[in-house]
């Protein structure tokens, strides 16, 4: 099967089931060039003697497969679980090197796979919330191996426990440490299971950790000294709603339909006043666009901030800025089905090529619960 026509049902009927559990590594395997590139790409053999990436995987999957916990999981979680293990070093070959002291590294993998494992099933159509499960698991899949060694092991499970499901994770962790040849093989486990406990103590073994309210949770995150149950006080100035979506996802319609009666701060209008083409000084467009939100803070007024605010690392600015003002935040990520996508794109006054959008489509982080009081995911498809 070419690539471009993985299907979401398709891979759904290669997770092994019973009564022997097999994996098809015939039919799994050529699914993806990106799979294909494991087989050569190499590991430090102080971790993995067994040889590449490639067959690192094969044994992870395969004493995966072979557990009983992953066996007792509903089908939705023993799918998502399955296919994590197989892109859960996906990342590699573009992070792996040769150090000068001959030792192989692969700094920074994991958020590299996510991003590529989101990208192949963004193509397949796999449902969202079941897609980013998947990617919150491949970011975290090495947590559990350290995570007691850290000073404050109970505040990285709480907010992992935001990211990806903790009991999944230690179940592929139990899986990564048996897939391997390594001599600290025990040391690793007993570190799995000593993160299981870390996770049950603090309530969230299965669950994201329950915050007070709203305004805990957004402060327990973004600083790193606050207790996870102190009850925050919720007192605010004023309302906005960010938007978020790849071009064409339909982010003005949204707010033409849900907030007609707010004034908005676009960075696309904001250009089109200073004659600023999308690959002109955004430097300009952007002080621009933030002393218009600043005018609306100052006075206490609700408004969208309306840009394609993709990853993380775009977003976090503006929600600096709202919260340095006291705003309630809501984040609204869109998502139509990729026909819809290009459809909505094609008809825009302003086209993106097709090109941009897939690059695009390499570098979206869409927004985690975590990030806002309130984070709305509308998914189309």
């Amino acid at each position: 099967m070419p690539s471009d026509q993985v299907t979401f049902e398709a891979l759904q009927q290669l997770v092994p089931a019973a009564p022997d559990w097999r994996v098809a590594w015939d039919r799994v395997w050529p699914l993806w060039p990106e799979l294909a590139l494991l087989d050569s790409c190499p590991q430090d053999p102080v971790h993995h003697a067994e040889g590449d990436v490639g067959r690192h995987t094969r044994m992870v999957v395969e004493e995966l497969v072979s557990l009983p916990d992953w066996r007792q999981l509903d089908p939705g979680s023993r799918s998502c679980l399955f296919w994590a293990a197989v892109l859960h070093d996906v990342g590699k070959p573009a992070t792996t090197r040769a150090e000068d002291d001959g030792r192989i590294t692969s700094r920074g993998h994991s958020r590299v796979g996510a991003s590529i494992a989101r990208r192949l099933l963004w193509h397949a159509g796999a449902p969202f919330a079941w897609r980013e499960q998947l990617c919150g698991l491949i970011v975290a899949h090495q947590l559990p191996f350290w995570l007691i060694e850290r000073d404050d092991p109970e505040r990285l499970a709480i907010e992992t426990s935001w990211k990806c499901r903790p009991d999944l994770l230690c179940l592929h962790a139990e899986a990564d440490a048996m897939g391997r040849i390594c001599d600290d093989q025990d040391g690793i486990l007993v570190n799995v299971g000593l993160a299981r406990q870390v996770f049950e103590d603090a309530g969230c073994r299965t669950e994201p950790f329950a915050f007070a309210n709203d305004e805990s949770r957004v402060a327990f995150f973004e600083r790193p000294e606050r207790d996870p149950r102190y009850v925050a006080f919720e007192d605010f100035r004023c309302r906005v709603t960010v938007m978020s979506g790849l071009p064409g996802a339909g982010k003005d319609t949204w707010i033409a339909r849900n907030r007609p009666e707010l004034p908005v701060v676009s960075l696309d209008a904001v250009r089109e006043e200073l004659g600023e083409s999308a690959t002109g000084n955004q430097g300009r467009v952007i002080q621009a666009a933030y002393e218009a939100a600043r005018q609306h803070l100052r006075k206490g007024q609700d408004f969208v901030w309306n840009a394609t605010n993709i990853s993380a690392q775009l977003r976090g600015k503006p929600l600096r800025l709202l919260r340095d003002y006291g705003a309630r935040v809501e984040i609204v990520y869109l998502e139509p089905s990729q026909a819809a996508l290009h459809a909505q794109n094609r008809s825009r006054d302003a086209v993106v090529p097709e090109a941009v959008i897939d690059d695009l489509v390499r570098k979206l982080e869409p927004p985690g619960r975590w990030e806002a009081h309130k984070v709305t995911h509308v998914v189309q498809g």
